[in-house]
């Protein structure tokens, strides 16, 4: 057997343009299946960081519509629906308000629509991020509805570059009214894009000045634990439901179904994806078992040889097998080299880490040699069955 290797390797040598064109299919197959993988896999670590960050024991809940027509839900979150949640359902730790409104804000000469978001107190801390310089708002901000305002970190960039924002003072306007807030903090920057381009102001200050006696468009409400997260989600919908008539009322998503959601949705495209890439193995497959048929033509004579000599069949069969399941076992290296070589320039070009999957490269390459072995089984078969007679007569 491994003179039929090294033989095999002296015919690569002495047809290497054949041999070339012969790997390529396996090589781009290969590879495509690591590159693919690995970036189906990083999209999910991605995803995960993503809402991870958010925290997992937390729920969202916005209205909805009474009906599928889209009439209006009558659910207003106010104080008192606030109160009736902690009353009427189990396991809930902390309920925060949030509103959003568009706000043009300036320093010196710098102006520009901001997204505004008037939060409780906590709420930042809740998505656990992080403060670059200063503090979050106070209980007391949250009470008293002071005038201060936290930058996300592109944000204070803008305004500020160079990097002294902490102590400033920013005029906003809203509700065609003009504010003066004061900065006290300022978020790190987030890789994942979260709270990106934005400025908080305490949720106090936005219902004495701005909207007295507002109603939240979203409530985030944390979960005793993140275990109880998903439950807590149903019987939140299920409260509503009961409540309004109407399964639409509300819409309520908790953060660890939104992430096994979109984690299931990427690994269903990576698979996908993969299969695809795996169909130029096939192809390469039959470019590899329709060379092999050449060169069982071409070498008809030496099997003749081999025959006359005392090669049996299976002789035969397993040197032509050998030398089709080598093709791809050299394609199978190559195209591990390449996919990584790819994954780390895609890496480097996104600037964004990669994860290569060592069971990718051990299932491609495991792969490509049973479809060596497969494509090879017909020529091999072929040379196996030649009368030695006729293969020497050349005829």
């Amino acid at each position: 057997m491994l003179e039929d290797f090294i033989n095999a390797f002296k015919n690569f040598k002495s047809n290497k343009t054949r041999t070339f064109l012969s790997l390529l299919g396996v090589i781009i197959g290969v590879a495509s299946v690591i590159v693919i993988t690995s970036m189906g896999s990083s999209s999910t670590k991605q995803i995960q960081d993503t809402f991870g960050s958010a925290g997992l024991d937390v729920v969202s809940v916005s209205a909805g519509f009474m009906s599928r027509r889209g009439s209006s839900s009558s659910v207003r979150f106010d104080e008192t629906a606030r109160t009736d949640l902690f009353d009427n359902i189990k396991n809930i730790k902390k309920i925060w308000y949030k509103n959003s409104l568009n706000v043009t804000m300036t320093y010196g000469e710098t102006s520009s629509s901001v997204n505004c978001s008037a939060i409780e107190t906590g709420y930042l801390e809740m998505y656990n991020l992080e403060l670059e310089k200063g503090s979050f708002f106070t209980v007391t901000d949250n009470e008293e509805g002071t005038q201060k305002i936290i930058l996300s970190h592109d944000t204070a960039e803008n305004y500020f570059p160079d990097g002294d924002a902490v102590g400033k003072q920013v005029i906003l306007v809203a509700s065609k009214t003009t504010f003066c807030f004061e900065v006290i903090g300022v978020l790190k920057e987030q890789t994942t894009g979260m709270e990106n381009g934005s400025a908080f102001i305490p949720r106090g200050f936005y219902a004495k000045k701005i909207t007295p006696n507002p109603t939240a468009a979203t409530v985030m409400v944390q979960a005793t634990s993140a275990d109880k997260a998903v439950n807590l989600a149903t019987e939140i919908k299920s409260y509503y439901t009961e409540k309004t008539g109407s399964e639409y009322s509300v819409n309520v998503m908790s953060m660890q179904s939104m992430l096994e959601q979109m984690s299931e949705i990427t690994s269903t495209m990576s698979v996908m994806l993969s299969a695809i890439a795996a169909i130029s193995l096939l192809v390469g497959g039959i470019g590899i078992m329709n060379i092999m048929i050449v060169t069982v033509t071409e070498r008809r004579q030496e099997i003749g040889i081999r025959k006359a000599l005392g090669a049996s069949p299976a002789d035969i069969r397993q040197q032509f097998l050998i030398e089709s399941a080598s093709i791809t076992l050299l394609g199978g290296i190559m195209g591990i080299i390449v996919g990584i070589i790819v994954a780390l320039a895609v890496e480097y070009v996104q600037s964004n880490a990669l994860i290569i999957s060592v069971n990718a490269c051990i299932i491609s390459f495991v792969f490509s040699v049973f479809v060596g072995i497969f494509f090879g089984l017909n020529p091999a078969s072929r040379a196996a069955k030649l009368d030695p007679v006729i293969a020497l007569s050349g005829e």
